[in-house]
């Protein structure tokens, strides 16, 4: 997470390369770029542009290349050929995945430490302030004084003495409690300092940002303050996102990087999928009518190429063969293809919980909850953090046991559950095959090669050690495993939250399949949209059932989340 202002006398390019004046439009042009990682080449003569008040939203396959796009944006990475021309006194905000070190000083002061010139004007007001009790400078003291002034004004112009109220208010948005605000930055979670480094950006409020997935670490009631406070943002946007719902209500823009080229679609991403979609049907039927064509001009030619009488005439169609800029067949993206085995039908009752009591410490999180599952049943849990949605799962799951009360599961019940923790009890020194291997012994080689194939590690990706796979591929490792036996009632704790849009896509529509029942947690509004048929609501006041999905429960609260109600 940074912030950088850029001038374009400054830019370091590198030698050789054609200086280009952006148009006073273009905030940011990307020029005719090249880019070569390693083996693997990201970008060929590539160009795009981000102007003034644009929200954009940057798309790709994994490892296309989008987070080397942000780096090069803010001067970290330098392309192998072509330019990044940024407009003079643009200041850039970069938010991405890699925090950094945070400790020794509360939440709010560290989001307060970022937010641009007003904390270095901050910073040197303090600075001034304790000069002006120090008697070893009482010499120097009517310089300091008029300094002092000089400051204090721009601070005011600044705004500053609003700031610590800003920052609060960004991160109460961010689901921070005061308490949370006031505490050590130190003691926070990796989610939760994820959140102070965005903090820190959307404080700042400068004239581009480079948001690279902002939405991973967030609930869903955070999901939606963010998305009406980057409505609201006048500056431009560039950002990434999993969340298809949080990037649809934000973003007029798609730039796509497709196999090194960069692809700008006007419209939301739901209309680039569309859009996409009948350029690939428009070029396949391009390449099918050349290919017919051609195969009737080789047919011809290889007829009468013997015969004299048609010499000119074959001569005549080799030359225009040779001439034909041929139409190349549309590419088509590798995407995992989740198929779920038939499994054992179980009872009508999936699982009863009657009269449950759970308390952690002196917090109560449920009071003799009476709660049933049905077969087929999909029930989406919605509450606030720490309203108990985890903890339901692990006491129908077993685990975790209730204070006072039962849980009981149904006869032929056969259970799923996928939980964050799962994906750190990877052993890291196994390969994916090994760990397969451990976890079904009797089970042999092929079906688990198949089975890790159908999950997205074809080839020597069997061979890739537990510690180097990304999120994506932990998660999807941990749902191979979970579905090899196929379970007839799913338990699914946030199994969307390091997927690609691509995979999600895919397990949406494997799930939408699947003939048992369902109990999860998600902040992901078109997962829960698209999967559930019931809604269990925990709220302070109580807790409520809701017959019809996610979309009818919004339709007839009039909110998003219990959240946003309360």
């Amino acid at each position: 997470m940074t912030l950088k202002t850029c001038d374009r006398s400054e830019n370091p390019w590198h030698k050789g390369a054609k200086f280009f004046q952006a148009p006073a439009s273009n905030m940011i042009r990307i020029e005719n770029i090249s880019k070569q990682n390693s083996h693997r080449i990201l970008f060929i003569e590539a160009t795009a542009a981000l102007n003034r008040g644009e929200k954009i939203g940057l798309v790709g396959p994994n490892g296309a290349g989008k987070t080397t796009l942000f780096r090069m944006i803010n001067g970290e990475e330098l392309p192998d050929e072509g330019q990044v021309s940024v407009e003079k006194h643009v200041t850039i905000g970069y938010f991405n995945q890699d925090v950094g070190e945070m400790a020794g000083r509360s939440a709010v002061a560290e989001v307060m430490e970022g937010a641009g010139p007003v904390s270095v004007v901050a910073a040197e007001l303090r600075e001034l302030e304790a000069a002006m009790s120090d008697p070893d400078r009482m010499d120097e003291m009517d310089q300091i004084i008029e300094r002092y002034g000089e400051v204090q004004a721009r601070y005011e112009e600044l705004d500053g003495y609003a700031l610590e109220g800003r920052a609060r208010e960004v991160l109460a948005g961010l689901s921070f409690s005061q308490e949370m605000m006031d505490g050590d930055v130190g003691s926070l979670s990796g989610g939760w300092k994820m959140r102070v480094a965005l903090a820190r950006i959307l404080l700042m409020r400068p004239d581009v940002m480079l948001l690279d997935e902002p939405s991973n670490h967030l609930d869903i009631e955070s999901l939606i303050w963010l998305e009406e406070f980057l409505k609201t943002y006048e500056g431009a946007l560039l950002m990434t996102s999993h969340d298809r719902e949080f990037m649809n209500r934000i973003v007029t823009k798609i730039i796509e990087i497709d196999a090194g080229s960069l692809n700008s679609y006007s419209g939301d991403y739901g209309f680039y999928e569309q859009q996409r979609a009948q350029n690939e049907k428009q070029q396949q039927a391009q390449f099918e009518r050349q290919q017919a064509m051609l195969a009737k001009e080789i047919k011809f030619i290889e007829r009468f190429k013997a015969r004299a009488s048609h010499a000119s005439q074959v001569q005549s169609r080799v030359k225009k063969l040779e001439k034909i800029e041929r139409v190349e067949p549309p590419k088509r993206r590798q995407t995992v293809a989740f198929e779920f085995q038939p499994a054992p039908r179980s009872g009508e009752d999936v699982v009863n919980l009657k009269n449950v009591h759970k308390k952690y410490g002196s917090r109560t999180i449920y009071e003799g909850l009476d709660f049933m599952v049905r077969r087929k049943e999909r029930w989406c849990i919605m509450g606030v953090n720490g309203a108990g949605k985890s903890t339901l799962l692990k006491l129908v799951t077993g685990t975790a046991d209730p204070d006072a009360g039962t849980v009981t599961l149904g006869a032929s019940v056969k259970l799923g559950y996928f939980a964050q923790h799962a994906m750190d009890l990877l052993d890291g020194d196994r390969t994916v095959l090994e760990w397969l291997e451990d976890s079904f012994p009797l089970a042999g080689q092929a079906p688990l090669r198949a089975l890790a194939g159908c999950f997205g590690f074809s080839g020597d990706d069997v061979d890739k050690r537990c510690r180097v796979l990304s999120g994506g591929e932990k998660a999807r490792l941990v749902m191979a495993k979970m579905l090899f036996d196929p379970p007839n009632f799913l338990v699914l704790d946030e199994p969307t939250n390091h997927l690609d849009l691509d995979t999600k896509e895919m397990l949406i529509k494997a799930l939408a399949d699947f003939e048992g029942t369902m109990l999860f947690v998600s902040h992901d509004r078109h997962f829960l949209a698209a999967l559930s048929n019931r809604v269990l609501e925990l709220t302070p006041e109580g807790i409520h059932q809701y017959g019809g999905g996610y979309t009818e429960y919004v339709e007839r609260t009039g909110y998003e989340a219990p959240g946003i109600h309360a």
